[in-house]
């Protein structure tokens, strides 16, 4: 069995991975009109951690678990204002109702292999209930979402348990944020190619208010045609990998498939204004091609770490203030959320590296060689670059 912690494993264990973009920017390949933060990535957004597992283990286990954390602090007694927004139904999103209901989000969002969905949430509860000063607490809504990973993965063996949600969560940290093939990445596929795990980040200079973070991280695993930019370059990279590797066995690219976006901000919103964001984020997905298909399970979960609008676990809460963006501000975040949410989708397939597994089922990295070909071929991107 191999298990891997990141960020606290080297990439050097993949030597494929270390030969692939960062982001899809490292390409010439610019998405929008805003900048990212320095890591380019939902860490950027202050208070935000990422812990991941990637389990790979014989011919067939290829699956993870990947944490979010929107700050490093007890999330059941320092609640977050949160909304959800789902796109297509057709998945098992644990803790969805509360999220709705209330507005809140009060333990780490985890994301994982569907028929894990279970077993990862009675983990995550066992996590919070052993924190300091929760011996008194009688209800807990943990926060878990899917994409289903059986093409790749023995999925119905339910590889993740209580020791890999642990070391997840014990290893979240601020800083960058591995993508592609790990995590609850590890065995998606997305737009005909290798899925996974991605992020990006936006910066808004909001008039006389500040300067706020948008970040994005996404599980990549659904159906379409690759668009970069507007153009529909996957149909293209496909032809030419059957043109210039004779005998590659490429898989069937339908609608079909899933996609859990996390957006988080230090822009202080309330929920109403964070269930805006979260739509907005589905025009990314849109963006970059996705087929929408009916068994999709398309959700979008957006929250605020910004201090200021945190919710005591501890009061009665009968009276909340505290300052909140207005309507007027938000125009400037909808665009970056939905820049950040098509860069993630882009970059979690960038830096996703060939997989195979189950059934000897094998999901290919997109060519990067050939990318830049067809997006030349588009003007994407100057000859040369």
């Amino acid at each position: 069995m191999m298990i891997i912690l990141w960020p606290a494993a080297s990439s050097s264990q993949d030597p494929d991975r270390t030969a692939r973009p960062r982001a899809a920017r490292d390409l010439g390949i610019v998405i929008g009109r805003y900048q990212p933060g320095p890591l380019n990535a939902i860490t950027d957004v202050p208070g935000v951690e990422v812990g991941q597992v990637t389990l790979i283990e014989g011919d067939d286990i290829r699956t993870g678990v990947t944490a979010i954390l929107p700050h490093g602090g007890n999330l059941f007694f320092e609640k977050v204002p949160a909304a959800l927004f789902v796109g297509n139904g057709f998945g098992k999103l644990a803790g969805a109702t509360q999220i709705e209901e209330l507005g809140t989000i009060e333990t780490p969002i985890l994301l994982c292999g569907t028929l894990n969905v279970p077993r990862v949430a009675d983990a995550l509860m066992s996590w919070m209930l052993a924190l300091p000063d929760m011996e008194n607490v009688g209800s807990i809504n943990p926060v878990v979402g899917e994409t289903n990973d059986g093409g790749l993965n023995d999925i119905r063996g339910r590889h993740i348990g209580e020791e890999e949600v642990f070391a997840a969560i014990r290893s979240a940290s601020p800083g960058p944020v591995a993508e592609g093939s790990v995590g609850a990445g590890t065995g998606t596929r997305a737009l005909g190619f290798k899925g996974g795990i991605g992020t990006s980040s936006r910066q808004v200079n909001i008039y006389n208010t500040g300067t706020y973070t948008v970040g994005v991280l996404v599980q990549s695993n659904f159906g379409g045609t690759l668009r970069v930019n507007g153009s529909p370059v996957g149909g293209d990279v496909r032809r030419l990998m059957r043109e210039r590797q004779p005998g590659i066995d490429l898989e069937e690219s339908p609608d079909e498939g899933s996609c859990m976006i996390i957006v988080a901000t230090d822009a202080p919103l309330e929920a109403r204004n964070l269930e805006r964001l979260a739509f907005r984020a589905l025009g990314g997905m849109a963006r970059v091609g996705a087929g929408f298909s009916n068994g999709s399970g398309d959700y979008v979960i957006a929250f605020s770490s910004a201090e200021e609008v945190r919710i005591d676990g501890r009061g009665d809460n009968m009276l909340r203030e505290g300052p909140h963006l207005g309507n007027t501000a938000m125009s400037g975040l909808f665009t970056a959320v939905m820049d950040a949410a098509e860069e993630a989708i882009l970059n979690s397939v960038l830096r996703a590296t060939t997989v195979t597994g189950a059934r000897d089922n094998t999901s290919h990295a997109i060519p990067i060689d050939l990318l830049l070909e067809v997006c030349r071929n588009y003007r994407i991107i100057p000859p040369g670059d």
